[in-house]
């Protein structure tokens, strides 16, 4: 072809298609509509496999992986993590679910349901030739709107509400796991071992540090056999039957180093003349550890704990003294034990002039330090430590998949009670926060002039899938319900005197929409106004898409791999 007899606008075609050939050698292109649709088809699919799960009555999942583990579970965000998730646009709702696990520990399925909702309704957006940036502004809008809308108008302060808020956000949290029959027992449980762990931070704020409630299981008995200990549960026994099972007024020394016989490093030499030099050393071997123990137990230590091993010589001293010696602890447990016992974790006994000295200061303490047998195990607990408060609760199941799923459930509970606590404020949950919104961003799309409006109605239309969901889940009217809970929160925007009907949301157990806020339906503000961050968040990640390229490996374009090329001795000279 000739460049100088085409058209300014014939060329630039002519040249984007000899570009997009030369791309397309290479591996898979796709643009413009057919990635947009191939994405949120993706993220549908996602959706679909966790929406059955999702509210009180949600079903569970039972995965099993590539070696035959079985996994059975109603958390959204381990369903999709267990889930291998090859495509591109449906990894991003993956590590959404992910990241709202990590943020506040609950509203992982609504998240990725949500998500899905928004890039359907905005993919039917852009099929109607609304530009994708129109759409992606207009959702962010919502998105500000609607935040701006629950801190204002559906926040609830938890102070008013007492402890009570707290064990119903707990409650609300297990109502659709396997714990949920036993809810009132769990989340009782749930509260008092947050409360326990409290610790104010140099700024005068209180935070609660869930990883130092330690969760521990234990087969056989009942869900309800499950309880708290105040203190720390480890799952180690002692290394001797000829040990005391029950120090009280523990003094308790943790060390990270073994009392072992001490050996000889790698490539030490040393030349012995006389055998009775050789006896000696083999007893000064000896001595060392021993010398150690000594000094430990001088300090005053009747408990000790270490990340390593113990040998059968040197249990004897510890025996003879009558001490408690525990082998094996995990690296976590006795740091936390550490912490909250107020001793220090010794790497060594040197000091800095190369001494070896055991201070009594480095010494923690507690009220009483026990074995106790739970079914086939048994545990050690170090029951009130005197240096900060710390708890631990020991479930008690038929299974292992149900103790897994417990502890899941227990996790989601304690992370909502913790994020309730430090934010102080909850709103209503089934379906009340959503239909609220649904009906404020639809009279503030037709409040506004610009493109924004069909992108905000949209959005509007979208939060209706949480409600729909739940109600389709407990086999009911969805649309029935739905339009009801929208007359509800119709007429309390609207009319000052009938203002209270923004807490109600839907009865999934009765079919029925009720008072959630009376009825004890709650949940941390927090979490919805991150659920709605985040879902925007990936929705318009995906939209912003409008070109696809996948590069072929070169073996796969007819060249001979490396195993190949051995195999076939074509390397060898």
């Amino acid at each position: 072809w000739d460049p100088k007899k085409l058209l300014p606008r014939e060329l630039l075609q002519n040249m984007s298609t000899l570009g997009t050939a030369g791309l397309a050698m290479g591996g898979q292109r796709k643009s413009g509509q057919d990635i947009r649709t191939e994405n949120v088809t993706a993220a549908n699919a996602v959706a679909n496999v966790v929406k059955s799960s999702l509210g009180p009555v949600g079903l569970d999942k039972m995965i099993v992986n590539d070696v035959g583990d079985v996994t059975v579970t109603n958390d959204g965000a381990t369903i999709l993590k267990l889930l291998d998730v090859e495509h591109p646009a449906a990894k991003i709702l993956v590590e959404l679910a992910d990241l709202q696990d990590q943020e506040i520990g609950d509203g992982t399925t609504s998240v990725v349901v949500l998500a899905a909702e928004l890039l359907r309704a905005a993919d039917s957006l852009i099929q109607r030739k609304v530009h994708p940036m129109s759409v992606v502004s207009g959702f962010r809008l919502a998105c500000k709107q609607a935040t701006k809308f629950i801190q204002e108008n559906l926040m609830i302060d938890v102070d008013e509400l007492g402890r009570d808020g707290l064990i119903n956000a707990a409650k609300t949290s297990m109502s659709s796991k396997i714990i949920g029959t036993e809810d009132q027992f769990f989340a009782t449980m749930v509260v008092d071992a947050v409360q326990a762990i409290k610790k104010t931070n140099s700024k005068g704020e209180a935070k609660y540090p869930i990883k130092s409630i330690n969760v521990l299981k234990a087969h056989g008995g009942r869900a309800k056999e499950s309880r708290l200990i105040d203190g720390y549960a480890l799952n180690c026994r002692v290394a001797s039957e000829a040990m005391p099972k029950r120090v009280v007024g523990a003094k308790i020394a943790c060390l990270d180093f073994n009392l072992m016989k001490t050996k000889m490093k790698m490539g030490v030499q040393v030349l012995v003349e006389n055998p009775e030099q050789l006896d000696a050393i083999r007893q000064r071997e000896l001595d060392i550890t021993k010398e150690r123990i000594q000094k430990i137990l001088a300090a005053g230590a009747n408990v000790i704990l270490t990340t390593q091993g113990i040998d059968d010589t040197c249990l004897k001293y510890f025996v003879e003294a009558g001490c408690m010696a525990v082998r094996r602890v995990a690296k976590d447990d006795i740091k936390r034990i550490a912490k909250a016992t107020g001793a220090t974790l010794s790497l060594t006994l040197s000091n800095m002039e190369g001494e070896e000295v055991f201070d009594a200061s480095m010494l923690g303490s507690a009220e009483e330090v026990l074995q106790e047998r739970i079914c086939d195990d048994e545990l050690i607990v170090i029951n009130k430590p005197k240096s900060k408060t710390a708890a631990s609760i020991i479930l008690r199941g038929a299974n292992d998949f149900m103790l897994d799923e417990m502890e899941r459930s227990v996790h989601d509970a304690l992370c909502v009670v913790k994020r309730v606590l430090e934010f102080k404020s909850v709103v209503p949950g089934g379906g009340a926060v959503e239909a609220a919104l649904s009906i404020y961003l639809e009279s503030f799309a037709t409040s506004l002039s610009s493109r924004e409006q069909l992108a905000i109605a949209e959005f509007a239309q979208a939060l209706l899938c949480i409600p729909k969901t739940l109600a389709v889940n407990a086999a009911l009217d969805a649309t029935d319900l739905v339009a009801k809970l929208r007359a509800f929160h119709h007429t309390a925007q609207t009319q000052k005197d009938k203002a209270d009907r923004k807490w109600v949301g839907l009865d999934l157990m009765n079919g029925k929409v009720r008072d959630n806020k009376k009825a004890g339906v709650v949940e941390p503000a927090q979490s919805k106004i991150k659920q709605l961050k985040f879902a925007t968040e990936a929705t318009i990640t995906i939209l912003r898409i409008d070109d696809f390229f996948k590069i072929e490996s070169e073996d796969k374009q007819g060249g001979q791999s490396y195993q190949d090329a051995v195999h076939s001795g074509s390397l060898e000279g």
